[in-house]
């Protein structure tokens, strides 16, 4: 390992960045089971509790760009797990609502990525867990 690659690993950002990257590879693989996607995911779990979410709040939300929500939730509504509809008062507005096909299939998933989420906590103890939810909270919210 050179200089600099040892220079990088101390910066936060990095090892944040790596962490992510790594979380998200392993969601991936298990999510492909069911042949769906990260972004996905977080859009069914994002609307499983919620009575529809209009589209601008569900892209940031599910930390992605509007224009990518809009192809993402286009590949969504042609699966039928998602459905459009038009704001009664505001016709610019579009709320996305789970199907029941989409709740079908996020209650599929929930074993899978509950998984991942039990594994970490099982590896770092639920104090540490704790502990690192508390500090990223911090980190979000630039306190």
């Amino acid at each position: 390992m050179s200089q600099n690659d040892q220079q990088i690993e101390k910066h936060i950002t990095y090892l944040l960045a790596k962490v992510h990257r790594k979380l998200h590879l392993d969601l991936e693989k298990i999510l492909k089971q069911e042949g769906v996607q990260v972004e996905q995911w977080r859009i069914l779990e994002i609307l499983s509790d919620r009575e529809g979410q209009i589209a601008g709040e569900l892209a940031k939300l599910a930390l992605m760009t509007p224009s990518a929500l809009t192809k993402m939730i286009d590949r969504m509504v042609a699966n039928g797990h998602v459905h459009r509809i038009l704001d009664h008062i505001d016709q610019r507005k579009v709320h996305i609502h789970l199907t029941d096909y989409g709740q079908e299939l996020l209650l599929r998933l929930q074993p899978l990525t509950e998984l991942q989420n039990n594994n970490i906590t099982n590896r770092l103890g639920h104090k540490k867990v704790q502990r690192l939810n508390i500090l990223l909270e911090q980190l979000i919210s630039n306190q």
